[in-house]
């Protein structure tokens, strides 16, 4: 059965292993079975939610294009297009959040964490951000949509609007219902200098993470200082349940050579992390060092990069707006 499917990565710069392992990879998975349909945009209204450097953020729109096509989305395949660039996105989250209740918004999860204690400074663009969500997703008929556990929440609300606008409007299965395409291994990769916190691009420590673009030296000399547990590597992966670091590199290695983690145990089972480390590094540089060459090579070929976000966003543009065509239709402008 095919399927229609749309993500979305922010332009934020420093697109790290846990980007990839967590998500990009496995939206090269979905392009490549033959019958999906898929939609990757890089979503540029949703990062100025917070304060960007106008220079950076052209930058970093650049980048997160290059890192698709880098790790083997195929332009020719797939649309990859910026959000900023299809007015039809900022149109279709504003009449959305006239059908979104206060109350949704106010158990969002993610607002709370990201604006902290003093959630009265934060913008208003953060608050609403998973209106603009749901509108990114509803304008594609999108089926399925691949989300973190992070991003489940703002999905079921997704699904909340759409059913809520169809029912107002008395059009029946008009807005699309998605379903969520959760990745059930790996798709949360830790910090290297510490197991229980997800790999980000804010930590201080460039340590803590691999970056897409980092080089062989680079990527063997994080690893190399990664964190461990002073105990052999364990026979049985139930044993890793309260070794945190030893299971995030493992869960690396497993999604890197595309095994359970059961194989990777048992591949390693009794061996010290020293020698581990020097096969994680392998596997490393095998995978991440051709994709760090090829950001930096199209990174080089500004004027290609911009053609390709250009004619996606004419494609998706072609699609989006007959999608509010209707929905002005519906509402009654």
């Amino acid at each position: 059965m095919s399927k229609k499917i749309f993500s979305g990565v922010q332009p934020t710069g420093n697109l790290h292993l846990g980007n990839y392992l967590g998500a990009i990879k496995n939206f090269v998975n979905l392009q490549n079975e033959k019958e999906n349909q898929c939609i990757f945009c890089v979503v540029d209204l949703h990062a100025i939610t917070v304060k960007q450097d106008p220079k950076e953020l052209k930058k970093n729109i650049r980048e997160t294009a290059a890192t698709f096509i880098a790790c083997g989305i195929d332009p020719a395949q797939s649309i990859i297009f910026n959000q900023s660039m299809v007015s039809a996105h900022s149109e279709a989250a504003w009449i959305l959040s006239c059908v979104t209740r206060i109350g949704w918004l106010n158990r969002m999860t993610q607002f709370k964490e990201k604006a902290g204690k003093d959630k009265e400074k934060a913008s208003i663009g953060l608050y609403s951000y998973p209106v603009l969500m749901a509108a990114d997703i509803l304008l594609y008929d999108a089926t399925h949509v691949p989300v973190g556990g992070d991003q489940k929440q703002h999905l079921e609300l997704c699904r909340d609007i759409a059913q809520k606008f169809n029912n107002d409007f008395n059009a029946s299965d008009f807005l699309k219902v998605p379903e969520p395409l959760i990745q059930k291994q790996f798709s949360r990769i830790m910090s290297l200098k510490d197991g229980i916190k997800k790999m980000s691009k804010s930590d201080p420590s460039d340590l803590s993470r691999i970056n897409l673009t980092d080089n062989k030296d680079e990527i063997l000399n994080k690893i190399k200082k990664a964190k461990t547990d002073p105990l052999p590597l364990p026979e049985q992966a139930k044993d890793l349940a309260k070794r945190p670091e030893a299971e995030n590199l493992l869960g690396i290695y497993s999604s890197l050579k595309n095994q359970n983690l059961e194989i990777s145990v048992s591949e390693f089972s009794g061996k010290n992390f020293s020698e581990f480390k020097e096969k994680l590094s392998e596997a490393l540089t095998e995978k991440i060092e051709p994709i760090s060459k090829e950001i930096k090579k199209l990174l080089n070929d500004e004027k290609y990069l911009d053609t390709i976000l250009l004619e996606g966003s004419d494609k998706a543009d072609k699609i989006a707006s007959k999608k509010i065509k209707k929905i002005k239709e519906l509402v009654g402008f």
